[in-house]
């Protein structure tokens, strides 16, 4: 009998997969609807009533901070200090070692998935713009010593440097900034971009290593 079954279900499969109830414009556009305004309404009254004022419980400051996409993370023993007006997505995490601290300036947004690690310090100035998936590196969580890694020790205090992005700095989607860089005001660091060193202001960046692709014109 389940012989029978199987080899008639065979030739019928694809079209027994693919069937779905027709799409009737006058039920199926207002259930859209009512979904949708379901799904903000919920995520305002998540935002609102629950991620933003958790996470302002971590940090010092936070004015006006819009926080979307749920709670990120806060990892280790990092102090955080954020300016007014921050969008950041909840998507992201930060951590850091002991001592250390993050300062965020005003008008910041911090986009989704990044992830910022504390070595010492990072000092975000005013009005910088971190795309997807941006690491900013300040420690490196293991030693260079393969014994000592291999026995779970920390970084060498050495290894673990600040890292500063001046006034108006926009990296893209996917850049990695190391220990130790200081990106100058205005400069833009090209997608999937890898800084090694410290860059001058109001320059087009990009490259692994980061180079000076060239320079952009100031404001007047």
């Amino acid at each position: 009998m389940q012989i029978a079954i199987k080899a008639w279900l065979r030739p019928h499969y694809h079209q027994l997969r693919q069937w779905h109830a027709p799409p009737l414009q006058l039920i199926y556009r207002p259930l859209l609807w009512l979904l949708q305004g379901s799904r903000q309404g919920l995520a305002l009254l998540a935002r609102t009533l629950l991620w933003t004022p958790l996470w302002r419980s971590q940090i010092e400051g936070g004015d006006g901070l819009y926080l979307y996409s749920g709670l990120p993370q806060k990892l280790g023993p990092v102090a955080i200090t954020m300016g007014s007006g921050c969008r950041m997505s909840g998507v992201s995490t930060i951590c850091g070692r002991a001592n250390s601290r993050l300062s965020v300036g005003n008008n910041v947004d911090i986009g989704w998935q990044n992830s910022i690690a504390v070595g010492t310090q990072i000092v975000i100035e005013d009005n910088v713009r971190l795309a997807p998936k941006v690491l900013l590196a300040g420690y490196p969580g293991h030693p260079l010593n393969a014994e000592a890694r291999a026995q779970g020790l920390p970084e060498l205090p050495q290894q673990a440097r600040p890292i500063r992005l001046q006034r108006d700095v926009w990296l893209g989607t996917g850049v990695i900034v190391v220990a130790g860089v200081d990106i100058g005001a205005g400069t833009v660091v090209a997608a999937g971009s890898v800084v090694t060193k410290s860059m001058p202001a109001h320059a087009l960046v990009g490259g692994n290593p980061a180079r000076v692709i060239r320079m952009l014109e100031t404001p007047q």
